[in-house]
């Protein structure tokens, strides 16, 4: 019986495996001469995993009495995650690499929130999903601190670790509601407590301390307070880590906790989510108005964009999870392509983040202008690029489901943001003439920027099959 259960966890003990043994061998050997490799054979690990959780799916599969589920949900998900963990490995090493951060402690510690975020799609119980996330939370807690002679990194791990902490509290608590009042920490048992159509109070209770906390995870308003001065502080691969895999950890975490263990009482929390959803779409589109700073302006850019995932979400049928899975997809591809770019931004051998350095930059560099123009109108979400489709998805569903308000109040919103994208491309083609940006980018980066500016393009025939599987996924988790 444990073969059979370990079975279905191979790709997270592999990776545990590996990250454990990748921190003895580094201790043991040339530390410095190891940190190279260790991420190239990191990335190359995840995007192995992600073939074989992909190539060996058989349906869904339970593991220790229900606390683990291998479904098409969660396998969508996993490979999602590994795919874009690889990526933000591979583009940012040359940054990491010049930066003097490159340390073998990096890339294991993003295989170990790896492990953590797997954990988290695939938790049927409020345990597993509390063991997952606090993996994730403490390797992520000490890589926005990585750079340990900046004031402003050793701020940002700070303040995402007492706000994280306090996040931590207030899940466990719902969790400890809803473990009093349905008697099981079983996702299928607490789906069962709610017997009717209606739940008892204080599950309800439990309920809404445990959305808080997870909103906390997918920096939704109004729990969005540690993300500008996190992604700002923190050295930017690891914001660029931050704005892409947890994002979607979190949002699926979010939905198999509605779906799975309350997808009875969906009436009940599904305001709770519209609420988030409408608070996040607007603060994130009118506050990033007036940064200077492009990580901070991409800080806000991602709170407003889990407020239209969490849009899909709040629709609580089967085609606003596929939406939400959909857009997730979507956000984190123009995500990476966005962060390959910044990572590139240098002038004078240092690197910087004012958006006022793009001025004239489509002059000197026209390729790769365009290439960032094609990425932000897609995350403004300008026809026909695949942003919009995103966007079209949840919105769609939410009329779908009856939430006509939460979809005009989201075309606002995404009107209101489109703003501050276009700012950026007025920078580089209408800018004054200065000097800018004068940084190489390298062979990995440019590829990363180019190859998701042509999925943003070229995606728009059939979106690369995502929507399909998106559908199927989304079937297996909203029965």
């Amino acid at each position: 019986m444990i073969g059979t259960d370990l079975s279905i966890l191979i790709p997270e003990i592999v990776l545990a495996i590996y990250a454990m043994v990748g921190l003895i061998g580094a201790v043991y050997t040339s530390k410095d001469g190891m940190a190279s490799t260790l991420t190239y054979a990191t990335a190359a690990l995840f995007v192995v995993m992600a073939f074989y959780t992909g190539v060996t799916a058989e349906g869904t599969r339970i593991a220790f009495g229900g606390m683990f589920i291998d479904d098409g949900f969660a396998r969508f998900a996993k490979i999602t995650i590994l795919l874009s963990a690889a990526a933000i490995l591979l583009v940012s090493h040359d940054y990491m690499e010049k930066s003097d951060l490159l340390r073998f402690e990096y890339p294991m510690l993003i295989t170990l929130a790896t492990v953590g975020m797997m954990m988290m799609v695939s938790a049927g119980d409020l345990m597993a999903l509390y063991m997952g996330l606090e993996l994730q939370s403490l390797s992520l807690y000490v890589i926005a601190s990585l750079r340990r002679d900046s004031v402003r990194s050793t701020e940002a791990g700070l303040k995402y670790f007492i706000l994280g902490a306090l996040s931590s509290g207030l899940l466990l608590y719902g969790a400890s509601l809803v473990y009093g009042f349905a008697g099981t920490t079983l996702f299928s048992g607490i789906i069962e407590a709610a017997t009717g159509g209606e739940a008892s109070l204080g599950l309800l209770f439990g309920l809404a301390f445990l959305i808080a906390g997870m909103a906390f995870k997918v920096s939704a308003a109004p729990f969005h307070m540690w993300t500008p001065d996190v992604y700002e502080g923190s050295p930017t691969p690891v914001t660029a880590f931050f704005a892409t895999a947890p994002k979607v950890a979190a949002m699926a975490l979010f939905a198999r906790v509605v779906h799975d263990a309350f997808g009875g009482v969906v009436g009940d929390w599904q305001q709770i989510v519209a609420f988030l959803a409408v608070f996040s779409m607007f603060l994130g589109a009118i506050a990033a108005i007036g940064q200077t700073d492009i990580k901070r302006l991409m800080a806000y850019s991602s709170i407003s964009h889990m407020g239209f995932a969490l849009m899909g979400l709040s629709a609580g049928t089967e085609q606003g999870v596929t939406a939400m899975l959909i857009y997730m997809a979507i956000y984190v591809t123009m995500n990476i392509g966005t962060f390959a770019f910044i990572l590139s931004m240098e002038k004078d051998g240092r690197h910087v983040t004012e958006i006022s350095s793009l001025n004239s930059f489509a002059s000197k560099e026209p390729l790769k202008a365009l290439a960032i123009l094609v990425l932000m109108f897609s995350l403004a979400g300008v026809p026909p690029l695949v942003g919009f489709f995103g966007k079209y998805a949840v919105l769609l569903a939410a009329v779908d489901a009856g939430l006509v308000w939460l979809a005009v109040a989201g075309v606002i919103a995404s009107v209101i943001g489109a703003f501050y994208y276009l700012r950026i491309v007025y920078f580089m083609y209408f800018g004054a003439d200065e000097d800018g940006l004068d940084g190489q980018m390298g062979m990995a980066p440019w590829v990363g920027l180019m190859a998701s500016a042509a999925i943003m393009l070229f995606g728009v025939i059939n979106l690369f099959g995502v929507d399909g599987l998106a559908e199927a996924a989304a079937a297996t988790l909203v029965r």
